[in-house]
């Protein structure tokens, strides 16, 4: 069977699940993405590697990429190869030398671990025709940050956090940005890098 090459688009929050969120992957050729439900912490663990950012500590499957590192042990591609019930199923390709090893993984983890080994993410034809949807250009997608953009970025109206940091010098959204990642809120640290990449734009 076709595999087809998957990219992360970004997240967006569940409209299904309350607490929940929407990983969407995006065939590379293509135009149908793939909606996956995840939870919170899974959600915040591809949202900072999408963002760049660097966690004081290592979060568990930034722990996972040293300790494979670490003996060795490469990530070469996920695979998400079945759909049943609602449930995405994905098993990661590892290599040991010579040697290759398949693991089973939640979809949330393997896509987490994928970003951090910078390994590519396949699915098949099958599991794309049962779930694949095409999104407009007003859905609710986030490039890298867990908050809830209604427009194009463009059109975007600014939350009265954002609006509260546009008050700020440079110096003062990086030592706030400093002090965010310290404190582990990564949800706050992706906002202030968002203003940053903003202002560098104009």
């Amino acid at each position: 069977m076709k595999r087809i090459k998957l990219n992360v688009l970004g997240i967006s929050y569940s409209q299904t699940q309350s607490g929940a969120y929407a990983l969407i992957l995006t065939e590379e050729e293509g135009e149908r993405r793939i909606p996956i439900i995840i939870g919170g912490f899974e959600a915040q663990a591809i949202a900072i590697q999408l963002e760049g950012l660097t966690p004081p500590r290592p979060l568990t499957h930034d722990l996972f990429h040293n300790f494979a590192n670490a003996f060795h042990i490469s990530l070469r591609e996920v695979e998400i190869y079945r759909l049943e019930e609602g449930v995405f199923y994905a098993k990661l390709i590892c290599r040991n030398g010579g040697r290759e090893i398949t693991i089973d993984a939640r979809t949330s983890d393997a896509v987490a671990l994928a970003l951090r080994f910078k390994c590519p993410i396949y699915t098949n034809e099958e599991i794309m025709t049962k779930s694949g949807v095409v999104l407009d250009a007003d859905s609710e997608i986030v490039k890298g940050d867990i908050k809830k953009i209604t427009k194009l970025e463009k059109d975007q109206k600014r939350s009265k956090p954002v609006a509260e940091l546009e008050k700020l010098s440079n110096e003062e959204l990086k030592k706030l940005l400093n002090k965010s990642i310290e404190k582990e809120n990564y949800e706050k640290a992706s906002m202030i890098r968002d203003e940053l990449k903003r202002r560098k734009k104009e």
